[in-house]
């Protein structure tokens, strides 16, 4: 593969790093007091999932999210974090574009009406499989240099 400037691999660890980047971003501009103590994105995502065309999604939200508010806005706050730092440091980056696919896919089918929201989560969703199949983690990464899914 001929590119300029990089090589394929080092502009395979950009495309990764940048994603990490934009899950980072995700997670500081959230107002956590506003998740963890007055409950606002849990509630935001009831009233989308209320509201929600498919069926599948109202019940899924209210049998899965709905009972446990307070743990699923950790788990979601937590998730983009850890999603970035994996990402960006390059540490255990095939578990970490997992991850994020299947956020980015479950954001994309709870805001499967708002079209604007679509584009992040398709282009997020396309990049993390781009560099899962990519094997983006050979180069700039800790699993590479401590040999790990070599």
């Amino acid at each position: 593969m001929q590119t300029v400037w990089l090589s394929g691999a080092e502009w395979l660890a950009v495309l990764r790093i940048g994603l990490g980047l934009w899950w980072l971003e995700s997670w500081r501009h959230k107002d956590k007091k506003g998740w963890f103590e007055r409950g606002t994105g849990i509630a935001w995502a009831a009233d989308v999932a209320d509201k929600h065309r498919w069926t599948f999604v109202r019940s899924g939200f209210q049998r899965v999210v709905a009972p446990r508010p307070k743990v699923m806005a950790y788990v979601v706050v937590y998730a983009e974090l850890a999603l970035g730092l994996g990402l960006v440091s390059g540490f255990l980056t095939p578990v970490a574009l997992i991850g994020g696919l299947l956020l980015n896919l479950l954001y994309l089918v709870l805001m499967i009406h708002d079209w604007a929201e679509q584009g992040q989560n398709a282009m997020m969703a396309l990049i993390s499989l781009v560099a899962l199949l990519a094997m983006s983690w050979q180069t700039w990464s800790l699993d590479a240099a401590i040999g790990l899914f070599l």
